[in-house]
């Protein structure tokens, strides 16, 4: 038999109600031939429920025993959507990670897949089982603790089964129906997008884009499974949603495909650091080690290269990160300061800033997107801060008060309401 992944998301499994809805769509897929995986994610709002208990209960907890509580929420969604199904006098059974197994690393609230066996699912079906409920999000250590994936693990757990299992399609039901040029609630003119390629995808989720967490996206791409992106809360059939695939079905694409955002950004200047080897090691590395993802970076001239008689030239440097991670690189670079590994005369930090980028894998082959780009900004007044650029995408960091104004303004330049 042909199979399919199918994962639903915490909204999609809300309440009764919403599991019922979503066994419907599962039968009508064991209908049309398809033995079927589904994962489920926790009730909605049931995982921040878990997590406020632990904490309540114990401020510095026992990370086991935190994924033993969480992982919870998904056992209860997968033996509910196991039993609809049933009702349905559809073949189902829920499994948990550990009777899967699915073998993960000890790395309790963010592990990674290890392994995904095959037998003990592939047995059921052959014993006449059409649909394994599983539990998304969690797995099993080589010590044989329960551990959890961190948020939207879920999804991350449908691509790694539809890879373990070679499956068709994994489709992702949400509330969304489909992939946007950018967010329907700054511009009217987004459209949904029939395909996008993984690599746009990829860059568009890790850019604020909050449709596809981003691991399961990098995993998409590693093995070539074939998303579909649908909402739980229409009917759809093999033309709906958004497909994200390789670049080679993608015949004909826009230069540009989308306009993502991201407001929780902050941006960080140190004022005169020495200009030698190694001064960005001394300031990266102990952000590094302090857990800051640190994004975009921009290193000013310096004396020096003007005139090489300034051995002791100096320069700034400026750099963008996570606004919840500010207080962590203040400390870690004041620190650095403090035990002599750097010098700054200043550290700036702004809080009201916000990163909006442009993606698309046609801006591989043709000229003018920056151009395009800072056009339409500077038409609207908006002042860039900072830049950086990939093969495909060009960010800039500026000031918060202008993101929607800038998302809306690049959306018209490149004309995205209109198909490629």
């Amino acid at each position: 038999m042909p199979l399919l992944v199918m994962k639903f998301g915490g909204t999609s499994v809300a309440d009764l109600d919403r599991i019922k809805n979503a066994a419907e769509k599962v039968k009508r897929e064991v209908e049309r031939g398809y033995d079927v995986i589904v994962i489920v994610s926790a009730m909605s709002g049931k995982t921040n429920e878990l997590v406020g208990w632990v904490e309540q209960t114990s401020p510095l907890y026992d990370a086991r025993e935190y994924d033993a509580v969480v992982a919870s929420g998904e056992n209860v969604t997968a033996g509910l959507m196991a039993l609809r199904l049933q009702e349905m006098d559809v073949p189902a059974r829920s499994w948990q990670g550990w009777q899967v197994p699915i073998n993960t690393t000890s790395a309790h609230s963010s592990a990674r897949f290890v392994s995904i066996p095959r037998t003990n699912i592939d047995a059921k079906f052959a014993e006449g089982m059409k649909v394994a409920v599983v539990a998304g999000f969690q797995g099993l250590s080589a010590e044989g603790r329960i551990t959890t994936l961190g948020r939207g693990g879920s999804d991350t757990t449908a691509v790694a089964f539809a890879a373990a299992f070679g499956a068709e399609r994994c489709d992702i039901y949400t509330d969304v129906d489909g992939v946007y040029t950018t967010d329907p609630r700054i511009s009217s003119k987004a459209r949904k997008l029939d395909k996008i390629a993984f690599e746009e995808m990829l860059e568009l989720a890790s850019l604020g884009a909050k449709v596809l967490q981003t691991r399961s996206v990098e995993l998409a791409m590693r093995y070539n499974v074939r998303l579909r992106v649908l909402s739980s809360f229409e009917d759809t059939d093999e033309n709906s949603g958004t497909l994200v695939c390789g670049e080679e079905e993608i015949m004909e694409s826009k230069v540009v495909s989308g306009v993502a955002y991201s407001r929780d950004e902050a941006k960080i200047t140190l004022f005169t650091i020495e200009d030698r080897p190694g001064v960005a090691q001394a300031i990266f590395g102990p952000l590094s080690d302090a857990g800051v993802n640190v994004d975009m970076i921009v290193q000013n001239i310096s004396e020096k290269d003007y005139d090489d008689s300034h051995p002791g030239a100096v320069t700034d440097m400026t750099f963008s990160c996570p606004i919840n991670q500010v207080a962590r690189a203040k400390k870690a670079l004041e620190e650095a300061k403090a035990a002599g590994l750097i010098k700054y005369d200043e550290l700036i930090i702004d809080t009201e800033v916000a990163k909006v980028s442009v993606v698309g894998i046609g801006m591989r082959s043709h000229a003018g997107v920056a151009a395009t780009m800072f056009k339409a900004l500077a038409a609207e007044n908006v002042n860039i801060k900072v830049i950086s650029t990939s093969e495909i995408k060009i960010s800039v960091l500026i000031d918060r008060k202008y993101m929607e104004l800038a998302v809306q303004a690049l959306h018209d330049a490149f004309e995205l309401e209109k198909s490629a």
